[in-house]
């Protein structure tokens, strides 16, 4: 299902005058982050094949990311094989080149939506398995769930693979105010400020799938939280979540410097 990406000839590479050097530590940190989720990720069973993909902006510039190249599963990455792509498809920094659907789809939503610093797409089986069915995904019956609290949109609209920019566009102009994005038949798309906050969202959103999926097993009712409580709880769990998350992504990086430390080669 994944897609070799070619470039289109004759576009201009960013000459990187007055820009941050790409080898400086915070671009390095960034890809040591980057390459950490994609790690735990693999280890709880996010990804499928090598056709999903992260990306995230490059610390300090607007129109460079780093994703994922084509042909590794998300176990075999490491910070320096992470590749930095313009928003015209050149590999600027890395070998390989991207997946295609993840060239046209995250180049256009990072163009499009500048607070989306970060955008982590999966077919995650939970919540892929919610986009598959009738009604909106998310019942926002759990309290995890509540995180999630008026901050989800529906792309109701499959269209078959992102291989061009106007199926790119499209799916970003889905987007609206979300940071989750269902995609209906397909998957899902958690956009954040930080890898940190992406991430976060991107385990705890499969968590309260799963949760969901199980409680509809049991054939009984699943009965939504009271709309005005989901909304409290919801504004409760967003006061803490930037320093929730960054100290999630902290634990990860100390469980994997013990038991995968190439992660950060």
């Amino acid at each position: 299902m994944a897609h070799a990406f070619g470039a289109p000839a004759g576009e201009r590479i960013p000459d990187g005058l007055n820009q941050p050097d790409l080898a400086g530590p915070e671009v390095r940190r960034a890809k040591e982050d980057l390459a950490a989720c994609f790690r735990m990720a693999a280890r709880h069973g996010l990804e499928e094949g090598i056709c999903n993909h992260f990306s995230a902006m490059v610390p300090g510039y607007d129109d460079l990311f780093l994703v994922n190249p084509y042909g590794y599963a998300f176990a075999e990455l490491t910070a320096s094989k992470l590749l930095v792509c313009d928003f015209h498809g050149n590999v600027v920094s890395g070998e390989g080149q991207p997946e295609a659907t993840a060239f046209y789809i995250h180049a256009r939503l990072h163009k499009r939506i500048p607070r989306a610093r970060v955008a982590f797409h999966t077919h995650m089986p939970y919540a892929t398995a919610l986009s598959m069915t009738e009604g909106d995904p998310l019942i926002f019956a759990g309290q995890t769930s509540l995180k999630f609290y008026g901050r989800t949109a529906f792309d109701r609209n499959y269209n078959g693979l992102a291989l061009d920019e106007r199926e790119g566009d499209r799916i970003a102009d889905s987007v609206g105010e979300a940071d989750i994005v269902f995609m209906k038949n397909h998957g899902v798309m958690v956009l954040g400020p930080t890898i940190a906050e992406a991430w976060d969202d991107l385990y705890y959103l499969e968590r309260a799938a799963e949760v969901q999926v199980l409680a509809l097993s049991t054939g009984r009712a699943v009965l939504p939280v009271d709309p005005a409580i989901a909304e409290a709880a919801y504004r409760q769990m967003r006061e803490g979540d930037p320093e929730s998350a960054r100290l999630h992504l902290a634990s990860i990086r100390r469980r994997l410097d013990r038991e995968e430390p190439d992660y950060a080669a």
